[in-house]
């Protein structure tokens, strides 16, 4: 596609984006756990250039932008900001575990990931109102609240009826601590996180909206605690989630990387009486060896407000 149309279709969104109240279809793109080795890291910008083709509002990558092993340098997130910022739709990065929380093995650096995570804050959230991308949208950010100041990676807007919010909830146990009580970090995230999920619902709610788009990198073991298991350093989270669901009239979808199997499904349960929640969808991207992206319609009105498309990426042969 001429780079002339791309940056035309791109403009079309990013400014629809902004306008954002119109009841008209539109549809966002989700990637994530992706470059993990020196093929995807080839690739992945002709993945960006298939979305670049499409009308789409946003793009989300939801965290991991390297492998498990690989060094937590400023050079590779140089590398990886630098190809964000090529996008020409508005672009969201989600932080994962292996872009912090993990840094500190001896494989990725020996670093503190603390010290990473404000690495991350300060390249990738250097306007934590701006977007990426070649057209950014304005965001609101929970660094905005003294109270979480230091929360720039939360973001959130709106599109249509349709709110989006960001959660820096990464895999490895969300971060809670090698010991059995939790770690300052985790108490201290998980209340901002808690407070910005109420506040983007009590907005939705009071606003009317037909649904929720929350995106964060870790697999929270919906299903498990759906059957009154699951790991402890995600349970607050699923209560919360179930609890604003449950009040909440529209739609809420939850998009999400980490275990690199996707999938589109409804499996949040309620761990009192085992029932399924009608309202609530999880969609999980593609994760290495897997690459793709997955487009989701949104139609207002309908009553399936989300419709998720699997893109997988295909090279082309010779590549």
């Amino acid at each position: 596609m001429p780079a002339l149309r791309r940056a035309t279709l791109a403009l079309i969104a990013s400014l629809s984006a902004l306008a954002g109240h119109a009841s008209e279809p539109f549809s966002f793109g989700v990637l994530g756990d992706t470059p993990y080795n020196r093929f995807e890291r080839a690739h992945l910008p002709a993945v960006v250039a298939e979305m670049d083709a499409e009308l789409l509002k946003v793009v989300i990558h939801d965290g991991d932008i390297k492998n498990g092993g690989e060094r937590c340098d400023d050079a590779l997130f140089d590398d990886r900001l630098a190809l964000f910022r090529t996008s020409y739709h508005p672009f969201v990065f989600v932080p994962g575990d292996n872009d912090w929380t993990d840094c500190h093995r001896t494989s990725n650096g020996a670093y503190d990931p603390l010290e990473r995570l404000e690495k991350l804050r300060a390249l990738f959230f250097a306007d934590p109102r701006k977007t990426l991308g070649q057209y950014p949208m304005t965001v609101d950010t929970q660094a905005d609240d003294p109270a979480f100041a230091a929360y720039r990676e939360h973001q959130r807007w709106r599109i249509g009826p349709v709110l989006f919010l960001t959660l820096n909830v990464p895999g490895s146990g969300n971060n809670y601590g090698r010991k059995k009580a939790p770690g300052a970090e985790y108490l201290a995230r998980s209340a901002a996180v808690k407070a910005w999920i109420e506040a983007g619902f009590a907005q939705a709610r009071s606003a009317g909206l037909e649904g929720v788009v929350l995106v964060m990198q870790a697999n929270p073991d919906i299903e498990d605690f759906g059957d009154g298991k699951g790991r402890i350093a995600y349970r607050e989270l699923l209560t919360q989630l179930l609890a604003e669901t449950r009040r909440f009239s529209g739609q809420v979808l939850l998009v999400h990387g980490d275990s690199h199997v996707h999938r589109i499904d409804t499996p949040l349960r309620d761990p009192k009486d085992g029932s399924t929640v009608d309202n609530f969808t999880r969609v999980e991207t593609f994760g290495s060896p897997f690459m793709g992206w997955v487009k989701v319609d949104v139609t207002p009105g309908s009553k399936r407000l989300f419709r998720p498309i699997a893109r997988p990426y295909v090279p082309k042969t010779g590549d």
